[in-house]
């Protein structure tokens, strides 16, 4: 009787694990199954409303911040272009989003001059302040003026982190400011496969 029941908890556990597929071990922040980030409603800096669904089947990559940004924004969006180069031919599966927190002064022009200056197939979004305030909410962005010497020199206090979104348009991974672009690449491979 006990090797009757040893073998029937050896068959039980080794079914429960049938066609179940392991879950991939992230080096970024796993945020999978998250109540948070699930869409968004604004223009990209051709003048076409977007919204997740539009990138369905690519990896989404979304940051937000502003063009007169003088450090983390730059940066940033030079690690994105650097991944994309080391993801080589995989990088058209992977579509980066810059989200302006700053409507007032970021234009459909500007960031037409401003985003793909580090890779043609990057996005800017904008919207009005309220869509900006919507979305901010909806993906727990933070973001603030700080007056400057003149009401036109002011910067901007934002979250400085970047989403990850599956093919599928679920959040997945929070890529923090400075996070060495090898993990960031390890990662996007991962949801790529």
């Amino acid at each position: 009787m006990k090797k009757l029941f040893a073998f029937a908890l050896i068959a039980l556990s080794l079914l429960s694990g049938c066609g179940e597929k392991p879950a991939p071990a992230f080096k970024s922040t796993d945020l999978t199954g998250a109540s948070f980030g699930k869409d968004f409603a604004l223009t990209d800096h051709n003048g076409k409303p977007r919204t997740m669904a539009d990138f369905k089947g690519k990896v989404v990559i979304m940051f937000f911040g502003y063009t007169q940004c003088p450090d983390v924004c730059p940066t940033t969006m030079a690690e994105m272009s650097e991944i994309m180069k080391t993801l080589g031919p995989q990088a058209d599966q992977v579509q980066v989003l810059f989200v302006t927190v700053d409507p007032e002064r970021d234009t459909q022009q500007l960031l037409a001059e401003y985003v793909p200056v580090f890779d043609k197939r990057f996005l800017g979004l904008y919207g009005t302040p309220e869509q900006t305030a919507a979305v901010g909410k909806e993906f727990k962005v933070m973001y603030s003026k700080v007056p400057g010497k003149d009401p036109r020199s002011y910067s901007m206090d934002h979250t400085a982190a970047s989403y990850v979104f599956d093919k599928q348009g679920k959040i997945r991974l929070l890529i923090r400011p400075g996070q060495p672009v090898s993990i960031t690449v390890q990662d996007l491979k991962l949801l790529l496969s």
